[in-house]
């Protein structure tokens, strides 16, 4: 039987054997094709989804929703209004978060800066200081 080894998958996806198996429990997964022993064989179909699942838990999405949205997905395409309004609603957030994370990226360029100016170059802690008076 073709695809990939559980321990394959997992290598190749960089989750546990757990997580898989997981995804295939709670139904994110559609059932894993099996060799006669009982291994699990996934395809490149299922390391998609995998790789679906592991962006959208990355966004936060809970796995409650993760699961609304993939049974969204297997709907078809009657489905799709309801796909882009979930999408969108994580895109949003993830910009917020990515603008507060780009603020506190700035502070710390700033404060690193300015300690560096402290340590040896007076002129760096003065340029630090100008470029945060003007904004």
């Amino acid at each position: 039987m073709d695809g990939y080894t559980i321990d394959q998958a997992s290598a190749r996806m960089g989750v546990s054997k757990h997580t898989l198996r997981y995804y295939e429990r709670e139904g994110l997964l559609e059932p894993v094709a099996k060799e006669a022993n009982g291994h699990r064989r996934y395809t490149d179909e299922d390391l998609g989804w995998v790789r679906t699942l592991q962006l959208l838990r990355g966004t936060g999405m809970p796995i409650r929703e993760m699961k609304e949205f993939v049974e969204l997905s297997r709907a078809g395409d009657l489905t799709v209004p309801q796909r882009i309004e979930v999408l969108a609603h994580y895109r949003d957030e993830l910009l917020d978060r990515m603008a507060a994370d780009r603020e506190r990226l700035e502070f710390l360029d700033f404060k690193l800066e300015v300690y560096r100016g402290i340590e040896g170059d007076p002129d760096a802690r003065t340029r630090a200081e100008v470029a945060q008076a003007e904004g």
